[in-house]
């Protein structure tokens, strides 16, 4: 077997060893969570607190569009800026949100299409 050059052994230094010297000066930041701040701070529309936690469907897709109607944060029109933020929410909580939970949003999603006259 040929020997390796010592060029070669300064190419192949382990990960770990590159890892720890390019890193070795950063500070750990604090977790952002953007998508808290988001629901917080956009323009789409000021929600009532848990609104995604309700039971029922309808209920939902009818405080969604009080919110978007009576809003005076959104620029999109209400239809818009109500679903928007239900997708938002929906794709945010990802695998956290359970089977009955995402089933009942996505039942709200088409509540709302109805409520707006949005239907196919």
């Amino acid at each position: 077997m040929a020997t390796r050059s010592r060029r070669a052994e300064t190419r192949t230094r382990s990960p770990r060893a590159r890892r720890t010297r390019a890193g070795a000066h950063r500070v750990k930041s604090a977790p952002r969570r953007w998508s808290g701040h988001v629901t917080r701070t956009s323009n789409a529309l000021d929600l009532d607190p848990g609104v995604f936690n309700l039971e029922d469907p309808r209920r939902i897709a009818a405080s969604l569009k009080r919110s978007a109607e009576r809003s005076g944060r959104r620029k999109a029109p209400p239809f818009r800026s109500a679903m928007s933020m239900l997708v938002f929410y929906i794709n945010r909580a990802g695998t956290n949100l359970g089977q009955r939970k995402r089933a009942r949003l996505e039942r709200a999603k088409d509540e709302l299409r109805e409520m707006f006259g949005r239907t196919k």
